[in-house]
């Protein structure tokens, strides 16, 4: 556990989308540094899920799930273990009745909640613009972009009440440069950014930060499955020539939500490797 302006202890945090990757390493980094963390994904280990349902916000999430890669509660258990209080629960970031639910449920198992984590996204929607779908289109902004809107608007007032908090929004590289074959993707990820900028302004007269961290091609599950050349062709257009760790991504959450960047809001943060520099 942390000293210092690091230290989280007798914080409690929200991660959403945390069964795996980003969002596993991110909650995990908090509950090192003392938080209680709330865990909170689509799928949780165990409970039944609609086939149909799931396939409408991601091939990913299917394909996970059928292979025992879901680690909600694993997570959560991962936390207590060194006796930090945390829980796992099941929460649809595209259903804001829900999130209310469980924010409330959250409160009263942990604490009222002093840092958000929007990591929740789905990413599987690839395909020119004349392939893509007013469906697919909704959708993407429904998780990617109005799931956080959602849940920030479900945990400000609180933060407004209590005379502070920490919100940090996952946006991406591709909110930053765009994305090839991804416009609704792109589009949700740099619409992101502005709500980051515009909530930071109104937050900081209730010292409320509000800022956005911007991964790379991170070493996730997900990217894995990646075709191998294509993997190739993205380390040598990065500066570092790799990619880079969940937990490299996890560290910038942690120091966002710490007093150590009390002074941060507004932000958006590239955690890229330099992929978003002019390279050839």
């Amino acid at each position: 556990m942390m000293n210092g302006s690091w230290s989280l202890v007798n914080k409690v945090a929200l991660v959403t989308g945390a069964s795996r990757g980003l969002g596993r390493a991110m909650a995990l980094a908090l509950g090192e540094a003392g938080a209680k963390v709330a865990i909170t994904d689509l799928l949780v280990e165990g409970r039944a899920y609609d086939p149909d349902r799931l396939g409408e916000y991601g091939r990913l999430g299917s394909h996970f799930a059928g292979n025992d890669g879901i680690k909600t509660l694993a997570t959560a258990d991962e936390i207590i273990a060194p006796g930090a209080p945390s829980c796992a629960m099941k929460m649809d970031v595209a259903e804001p009745e829900e999130i209310h639910r469980v924010v409330l449920a959250i409160t009263k198992t942990l604490g009222p909640i002093d840092i958000l984590i929007n990591n929740a996204a789905v990413m599987d929607n690839l395909g020119p613009l004349e392939e893509q779908t007013h469906e697919r289109w909704e959708r993407d902004l429904k998780v990617n972009l109005s799931g956080a809107f959602h849940c920030i608007k479900a945990v400000w007032p609180g933060m407004v009440k209590r005379g502070g908090g920490r919100i940090i929004n996952i946006s991406s590289v591709a909110g930053l440069m765009g994305a090839w074959l991804q416009p609704a993707y792109g589009s949700a990820k740099a619409g992101l950014l502005g709500l980051t900028k515009s909530l930071a302004i109104e937050g900081g007269r209730h010292n409320i930060t509000v800022n956005a961290v911007c991964p790379g091609f991170i070493a996730t599950e997900a990217v894995k499955l990646l075709d191998q050349n294509l993997l190739e062709r993205i380390r040598k257009r990065t500066a570092l020539g790799r990619l880079g760790t969940v937990e490299e991504v996890a560290q910038v959450v942690l120091f966002l939500a710490s007093d150590a960047a009390a002074y941060i809001t507004g932000a958006a943060i590239p955690v890229t490797g330099g992929s978003d520099l002019f390279i050839f």
